[in-house]
């Protein structure tokens, strides 16, 4: 018996189902009675593999719910499925062909099934999102504070400070206690924290962005992330190597606790650092990767429930 791949289009208001090899296409409204409907149907083909793209968020609620089921769900990136839907010769897009697109993707790469964050996990990292975005709405406005003279201005600003004080603390209050209540969330925020100078809000968006922390290789979690080069030669071609893709929040996380261990404390990676820049790498080169190798060392503490020591040089993960 065949094993059958399912791609489903996900808008705002629909489900566009494909089914392979069985070539049936199903459309369902995107609510909680049809997609219940929907995921017993899909149930009964027993899948190898469902596919969903990555759409902004509107892809949580039934990723979780398929994944809830039992059913392997993979969420990929769109431009994974563009680009193999244009090696096909498909260029039209319609949310049915969309839909048959990614069953095709799913048939033909398979991309790997990972486990779904829950829903508290999924708000808990909403809110990790909406405290960066807070930081940098106060960050913009002490900016426009060290230049304005205007003493209405100046009271304006400094009171919109406090107001995104007050949130950032709440929101920090809030993740606070919800980790406390979780061993497993405690126990990692342990051990990633262990390394100095990264702290509890680095580690938040590692939590809740990066949940594969310590369950990938290294190779795996540096592709991940981003932060893993690639060649780019071709032909007479010989290019620089560049990293490509992956989790832009989770780099920028980790990138002043890599300058600072990089620069200032920690000897085996100023050491590495500076054997970079002896080699002729530039420093954005060279903080790339450091960061790559921060990345890899947190990945292994965190499988083998290790906290960081000055000599813990990092192992193989």
């Amino acid at each position: 018996m065949s094993k059958s791949f399912i791609g489903i289009d996900v808008s705002k208001n629909s489900l566009d189902v494909h089914i392979l090899p069985e070539s049936m296409s199903l459309s369902y409204r995107y609510e909680t009675k049809p997609m219940k409907a929907l995921i017993k149907k899909l149930k009964t083909y027993a899948p190898e593999l469902v596919v969903l793209e990555a759409t902004g968020g509107y892809e949580i609620t039934i990723g979780i719910a398929l994944a809830d089921a039992g059913l392997p769900v993979a969420i990929v990136n769109p431009r994974q499925v563009r680009d193999y839907a244009r090696a096909l010769g498909i260029l039209a897009k319609t949310d049915k062909i969309d839909a048959y697109v990614i069953a095709r993707f799913a048939q033909d790469v398979k991309p790997e099934a990972r486990g779904q964050l829950t829903f508290k996990e999924l708000e808990l990292k909403s809110l990790v999102v909406r405290r960066q975005q807070l930081v940098e709405m106060r960050s913009a406005e002490v900016n426009r504070l060290s230049r304005t003279t205007v003493p209405q201005v100046k009271n304006g600003i400094e009171k919109l400070i406090r107001v995104l004080d007050a949130q950032i603390k709440a929101i920090d209050d809030d993740l606070n206690d919800e980790i406390k209540k979780n061993p497993t969330w405690s126990q990692k925020l342990e051990l990633i924290t262990s390394f100095t100078g990264v702290g509890d809000h680095t580690a938040h968006t590692l939590l809740f962005g990066l949940p594969e922390l310590g369950t990938l290789n290294r190779q795996e979690i540096a592709a991940l992330v981003g932060v893993a080069p690639f060649n780019r030669d071709s032909g007479m071609l010989r290019g620089k190597r560049t990293i490509s893709g992956g989790r832009a929040n989770i780099r920028k996380a980790l990138h002043m606790p890599t300058l600072s261990a990089a620069t200032r404390w920690n000897n085996d990676m100023m050491a590495f650092y500076q054997r970079l820049i002896a080699r002729g790498k530039k420093h954005k080169v060279a903080l790339t990767a450091c960061m790559r190798k921060l990345l890899i060392t947190l990945n292994a503490m965190v499988k083998n429930n290790e906290l960081y020591n000055p000599k813990f040089k990092g192992v193989r993960a």
